[in-house]
């Protein structure tokens, strides 16, 4: 599907007004293991992401084809919280605006357990409501297994939409080693992640090295997603 957008473009090209050239939902973890000062180092560390200057332009590296992005908090099974509805990142206005949105959001009361499978399921329904996109990528942040709802292996692969990538940011907690930081469970975490949650021939884990480190490896992830789809914009 990139490669016949791609394509598309390489012959007509300049993409139609108003074309969606991806569709990004991104869920974040909010489960007990995430106390309140976490919480708003990866809602801050997303915002500072999004408004990165490398980020910003990657978002607007081709005009009339933008990326819509959708973000949603999880945690229990029955425990999902939409707190950015869809937006156009078409230009600049639109990426302060919701990087504005994301810092102002507050944490609310919610399920402590760790629902992998049903954020899965919560972040590919969002994703059908945008068809008409090229591609689909759904991102899921996390410190820690699934522990409650369907496992993520047993719902990952039939979820709609059929093309969509899942990839994953994982959060080790970290320590230090002779004076530098180091994710002490990140190797063990990340294999989960790659082996239950990731989907898609293109798919990647991305690792934080604690909360600290999110707003760095969400922008590292976020490059390495929207590059693939940037190259379509050379002439």
């Amino acid at each position: 599907m990139i490669r016949l957008a791609i394509a598309l473009l390489l012959m007509l090209g300049t993409p139609a007004i108003g074309a969606c050239r991806q569709a990004l939902v991104l869920g974040l973890d909010i489960s007990g293991s995430v106390d309140d000062g976490e919480y708003r180092q990866q809602l801050d560390g997303l915002a500072g992401a999004l408004a990165a200057p490398a980020v910003r332009a990657a978002l607007l590296a081709m005009p009339g084809a933008a990326v819509d992005l959708a973000v949603f908090e999880w945690s229990g099974p029955q425990d999902q919280r939409l707190i950015l509805t869809w937006r156009t990142l078409g230009n600049d206005a639109a990426i302060t605006q919701a990087a504005g949105a994301l810092a102002a959001t507050r944490r609310r009361p919610g399920d402590p357990s760790t629902a992998l499978g049903s954020a899965l399921a919560f972040g590919s329904a969002a994703l059908t409501q945008r068809s008409a996109c090229w591609r689909h990528v759904l991102d899921i942040s996390g410190d820690g297994t699934s522990n409650a709802g369907p496992r993520p292996q047993d719902v990952r692969d039939a979820l709609p939409p059929p093309d969509m990538t899942i990839n994953a940011l994982v959060i080790g907690s970290e320590t230090l080693v002779r004076g530098e930081r180091r994710a002490v469970d990140a190797n063990e975490l990340s294999a989960y992640f790659r082996a239950n949650v990731i989907r898609g021939d293109s798919a990647f884990v991305e690792t934080a090295l604690g909360f600290a480190d999110y707003r760095t490896a969400m922008e590292r992830k976020l490059l390495r997603e929207l590059q693939v789809i940037a190259i379509g914009k050379a002439p």
